[in-house]
């Protein structure tokens, strides 16, 4: 017999849903059948399988060794370091913060934040890795909860992921990346000279045959909202370093925002200048978009993520890019 002891991170769920988790390679008919067979209980009773587990709860599996491994693979052996390119590895250095909820990441251009097929590698596996291996999270729970980053940025946009490594530390996570109180701002480096802070809204249409956005003025059909804020810092007859706030965060939104208006990212080889992008990667060795989600102001925040309220974080610009804005305004960001 299998024993489950419902903490924080599996609390407030369904039963059948925590099963679906645990009996990971079993039907749901089988899972409902162990039910009403009884082989499977909650709190040593008949259980129907929408009950909502609540902290203390258990959860009794009677099923044979055989059975059970059977059905159940434990998600410690997808994060095994044999099972993924050497190099894929969290530095610690990319740790901006944690705690018990969450973490904060800055992530390299050229890494996924999350898989986009099976066999890809991403900024959430690594982190996955770097928890087990330092016993902050274990294969017992990996069972019932994966931590996840919450916030995706473009493979070649660097900067600030978070992730939350808790059930609340998600949730709350989700919950301010969804009503936009969570304040998020990138720096990016355009062609052209803007002199004015504007707030500015647009439509985007995504093609996902060619991974491209259109922006338009206009709604069209299938197309989707977007409010872009950005403020310069520097300036001059060339280029425009930008402070740029992100109120919707829909794909490729900045950078094909400021395409349309006339102002192309540094190095984005969807929507720059070639000869640009052709002139910052050779004297500077920039590959992608000066694109960097560099910092981000939590609102106030209830519970366990309290102690956040009003919180500032930032996220180091990589060296190419620095050394890019030191050699254009002699200042460092």
């Amino acid at each position: 017999m299998k024993e489950i002891v419902v903490g924080k991170n599996e609390a407030g769920q369904r039963l059948d849903k925590l099963l679906g988790k645990v009996l990971n390679q079993a039907p749901s008919s089988f899972i409902y059948k162990m039910l009403r067979k009884k082989n499977i209980k909650l709190n040593q009773k008949k259980a129907e399988g929408k009950e909502l587990l609540v902290v203390g709860d258990t959860v009794q599996i009677y099923l044979s060794d055989e059975t059970y491994e059977k059905f159940h693979q434990e998600k410690k052996e997808r994060y095994r370091k044999e099972n993924t390119p050497k190099e894929s590895s969290l530095n610690a250095n990319q740790i901006i913060y944690q705690d018990k909820n969450i973490m904060i990441l800055n992530k390299p251009a050229g890494v996924l934040s999350q898989k986009a097929k099976a066999e890809d590698d991403s900024i959430n596996e690594q982190m996955i890795r770097y928890l087990l291996e330092q016993g902050a999270l274990s294969k017992e729970q990996l069972d019932t909860f994966t931590p996840s980053v919450c916030n995706r940025l473009d493979r070649n946009t660097s900067g600030i992921v978070l992730a939350g490594i808790s059930l609340n530390g998600s949730r709350e996570l989700s919950r301010v990346l969804r009503d936009r109180s969570l304040g998020k701002y990138y720096l990016a480096l355009v062609s052209g000279t803007m002199m004015e802070a504007k707030e500015v809204t647009a439509y985007l249409q995504k093609n996902v045959k060619t991974n491209r956005v259109v922006v338009s003025e206009q709604k069209i059909e299938g197309s989707d909202f977007i409010e872009t804020h950005y403020q310069p810092l520097y300036w001059n007859e060339d280029y425009t370093l930008l402070e740029v706030k992100l109120v919707t965060g829909k794909s490729h939104q900045i950078r094909a925002h400021l395409a349309h208006l006339g102002y192309p990212i540094v190095g984005d080889a969807k929507y720059g200048k070639p000869e640009v992008n052709r002139r910052f990667r050779e004297k500077f060795g920039i590959q992608n978009q000066f694109l960097h989600a560099y910092r981000v102001v939590f609102p106030e925040l209830e519970g366990e993520l309290q102690g956040l309220s009003g919180n500032e974080f930032k996220a180091p610009l990589p060296m190419k890019c620095h050394k890019a804005i030191q050699a254009i305004w002699g200042v460092q960001v």
